[in-house]
This record gives structure tokens, C-alpha cells and sequence, in this order.
């Protein structure tokens, strides 16, 4: 069992984030129960990559002394898998936001599909979603999406060195991918659907790999409360 030393000396702990919790959600429900389990005011904690609300898997949470290890961890390759829907748009890319747009995807075959993993295998481009939270003139550009402006959005260099189609099931295809820091998996999604010559979005992710930690090695958020020491 871990003490008060242990956090304070620093930890990475490997967490498993359930749907619908923020990473935000997360740290302060790790950082609460530390706080509360040893009766302490403050403890430094934060975690090394954010995932969003709807998507599922590894966060990497540090404490102490560890924090100052999270842009190290934050820069690493990192593994997801989830599911691609074709045939569909949203202004999200994901299921944040109702279908916006549809399309035919008769032409589509699974021949088609697996090749078209190729364009995105590299050094490629990628416009990051308007739904995010990469700032543009002091704002989220997730506030200037909301509100329904347009902002000009710039295109970053990313890299994906694996992209596996590892089933069709009629619209949907699920993937795995593993990609560096800055890859937006939704923005993936939406171009491989433009690539098909049709439209896509993102309707599952987990995260499954960050450098060489992996999501089966993690504990839901419950587990390590319940493994703190009890409060007495």
C-alpha cells in the first residue's frame, strides 16, 4: 500500500478513464481521495494528455515530484483503437454534435477501405477539429465553434506509423492506430471518410498505449480509491 511519501515523492499512476468523465474529472477525483485518505490540504497532481469526454482508456496521472515528468510522458507514441462510422458527418467529428451531413457509401468496398489507410500512413498534415481546445486569440476554439464563428484553423505535421482496419461490420470500421503527440483522432476519422469519397466520423475511441505504458496495466478510478488507506 502506498504512503503519504510515496505521493509526495511522486507517482505515475495508470488509470483507466471511464465514458463520459473529463480527464479534468479524473485528476480532481484521484487528487480529492489522496487528500481525504491522509488527511493533507494539497498534493500536486495532473496527468500527461488529455482524452476527451466520449473516449475511453489510459491516462497517465502524475503526483508530487513525478509532475515534472508529464511533457516528457505527454511527448510519447501513443495507441488507440475505436470505431469509424462512414456515411456521416459531424461538425464535432464525433458524437458530440448530431449528424450534420450524409453521404453514399455504395461505392465503398473493403478493398477500398484497407487501401485508403495507406494516404494516412507518415508525416502527414492534419487540421485539427474546431470542436477543440487549442486556443486561438486568448479562445478556446471550441467557444468560437459553439457560438457558430469561423475561425481559420492551421494545419500541424503529424505522424502516424500504424493504421490497421481490424474489422468492417456494414458502416462501421474499427481501427488501430498508433500516431504522435498532437494527433487528433476525430480529425482522422473525418479525412479518411473524405478520402473514401464520402463522409465519416468518430463513434469510439480508447486509448490504449502511452510510450510503454499500456491501458491493461491501469486501474479504474474506484479501484485505486478503494486501495488508498482508509480514513479513520
Amino acid at each position: 500500500m502506498k504512503t503519504l511519501e510515496d505521493f509526495q515523492k511522486g507517482q505515475v499512476l495508470l488509470i483507466d478513464k471511464p465514458l463520459h468523465w473529463t480527464s479534468f474529472q479524473a485528476v480532481n477525483k484521484l487528487r480529492w481521495a489522496i487528500k481525504q485518505s491522509f488527511k493533507i490540504k494539497k498534493i500536486k497532481v495532473g496527468h500527461a494528455g488529455t482524452l476527451d469526454p466520449l473516449a475511453t482508456g489510459l491516462l497517465v496521472i502524475c503526483t508530487g515530484k513525478m509532475t515534472k515528468q508529464i511533457n516528457t510522458f505527454q511527448g510519447q507514441e501513443k495507441e488507440y483503437t475505436g470505431t469509424i462510422t462512414i456515411g456521416s458527418t459531424t461538425p464535432s467529428y464525433d458524437l458530440e454534435t448530431e449528424i450534420n451531413q450524409r453521404f453514399s457509401t455504395t461505392h465503398i468496398t473493403e478493398q477500398l477501405i484497407h487501401e485508403t489507410t495507406n494516404q494516412f500512413i507518415g508525416t502527414i498534415e492534419q487540421l485539427p477539429p474546431v470542436f477543440s481546445a487549442i486556443k486561438k486569440d486568448g479562445k478556446r476554439l471550441y467557444e468560437f465553434a459553439r457560438a457558430g464563428e469561423v475561425v481559420e484553423i492551421k494545419s500541424r505535421q503529424i505522424q502516424i506509423s500504424e493504421f490497421e482496419i481490424t474489422d468492417i461490420n456494414d458502416l462501421e470500421i474499427k481501427f488501430r492506430v498508433v500516431c504522435s503527440k498532437g494527433t487528433y483522432i476525430r480529425s482522422l476519422a473525418h479525412d479518411f471518410g473524405k478520402a473514401l469519397n464520402s463522409g465519416a466520423h468518430l463513434s469510439e475511441l480508447r486509448r490504449t498505449r502511452i510510450g510503454d505504458f499500456k491501458v491493461e496495466n491501469a486501474l479504474s478510478p474506484e479501484k485505486f480509491i478503494s486501495e488508498l488507506p482508509a480514513q479513520i
